[in-house]
């Protein structure tokens, strides 16, 4: 199902307008805490009673795990299906119970989309400055999504509407009952940060695409694979510095800017300039700020300092002959490529294009993260209010005085 996530009125948020509520929604969790585990159970439990026309697909090893907890069905892929491909063929929202590490997760299983579903996030890890819902509101944050932008009342389902995923020893009977729910109006959405991501390519010497070998695509061709948080490229085990030269723009305009020797380097997005990058020193960027950030690792320069480019500006990394390691690690989003860089090799990153606009009526929407804030529109809240603001308060002491109680 195609969804449109429309300009809001009001300021850069999006609205998210479903043409028909969403019927598959695929269930991430954070692995091994028995606190999510029990939350989600009582989530998934919720759903299949409230909206029986929603089908809960799970990744295969989560299915397994819940599958004897639960009375109805659940859905979930053949491992040896190309999970990319399929997740972005059937699912049309995405739900993560966990924290900033569980929504990366969650995104990377669409590194090779341009369409990303829609993001509902209930904050339950350590840090949570991506998730945007505590898990005590998950009734209203998903009654708010799943009605959302809904002019009439719901429809009935047909009862042949099933899922086209599953997985061995896990049933896939399709749901009989039928829902119908109340429309809250055309005019009262769920509100969409459309996050961006980076996109990545990997070359050789001679110039010639490498895969990225975490990503397994059912074809033979070599694609781009994007990043919501960050790539990194890092010494590892290796005693000696890196040296990396950074090169900006596109032949036959691009220039040297520098060669960087450090531990590593990190180029980021804004949604990732509060997590590796804050550490090593980068800028904290808002989200709706269309950037990359360039942000060097323990650099032998003193002078080298972080930098915030636009994020139409392309970036190529390129690994240096001085370097005296064998080969320089390169991780995205936190995974780690088995096979690290050697000298010649390049790393290209440029911003995602990211289109939100088309013809009337038709308008559609390519790239980003689209996910999900709180407070729908038209519900009397306030339109401007920030939260990422008060995230950057709550969660980062932002300006904290050392020794005061927050």
């Amino acid at each position: 199902m195609q969804v449109s996530i429309h300009p809001m009125k009001s300021r850069d948020l999006l609205s998210l307008q479903w043409p028909t509520p969403p019927r598959n929604v695929l269930v991430v969790s954070k692995n091994n805490d028995s606190r999510v585990k029990a939350a989600l159970l009582e989530y998934a439990s919720h759903v299949n009673d409230t909206y029986p026309g929603v089908s809960l697909i799970f990744e295969p090893d989560l299915a397994k795990t819940v599958h004897d907890d639960l009375t109805f069905p659940v859905y979930a892929l053949d491992r040896n299906q190309d999970r990319h491909n399929s997740y972005t063929d059937k699912v049309d929202l995405v739900t993560t119970l966990g924290g900033d590490g569980t929504i990366l997760h969650a995104a990377s299983l669409f590194a090779t989309a341009k369409r990303v579903p829609p993001v509902l996030s209930f904050s339950m890890g350590t840090l949570g400055f991506l998730g945007e819902w505590k898990f005590l509101e998950y009734k209203r944050a998903f009654r708010e999504v799943y009605v959302s932008g809904l002019g009439t009342n719901l429809p009935a389902r047909s009862t042949d509407e099933a899922p086209a995923v599953s997985t061995a020893g896990i049933s896939n009977d399709a749901h009989s009952d039928l829902h119908r729910g109340k429309s809250m109006g055309a005019s009262r959405s769920s509100r969409i940060l459309l996050r961006n991501r980076l996109k990545i390519g990997i070359y050789s010497s001679d110039g010639k695409q490498l895969p990225y070998e975490t990503v397994k695509t059912s074809d033979t061709g070599v694609r781009d694979i994007y990043a919501l948080n960050e790539v990194l490229l890092h010494r590892g085990a290796a005693p000696h510095l890196a040296h990396i030269t950074i090169m900006i723009g596109s032949p036959p305009n691009q220039r040297i800017l520098t060669t960087a020797i450090a531990d590593g380097f990190l180029i980021s997005t804004p949604t990732g300039s509060t997590a590796y990058s804050l550490s090593s020193g980068g800028s904290i960027v808002h989200p709706l700020v269309s950037s990359l950030l360039l942000t060097p690792i323990c650099p032998r320069s003193l002078s080298f300092r972080p930098l915030v480019l636009p994020a139409n500006t392309p970036v190529t990394l390129r690994i240096e002959e001085e370097n005296r390691g064998k080969e320089i690690e390169v991780s995205i989003d936190g995974v780690r490529r088995r096979q690290g860089l050697r000298a010649g090799m390049e790393v290209r990153v440029l911003g995602e294009e990211v289109s939100t606009y088309g013809q009337h009526g038709k308008k559609d929407w390519r790239g980003g993260v689209p996910s999900i804030v709180r407070g729908a529109s038209g519900t009397g809240g306030d339109p401007g209010a920030d939260h990422w603001v008060g995230g950057l308060n709550r969660l980062l002491k932002f300006n904290y005085p050392f020794g005061e109680d927050g």
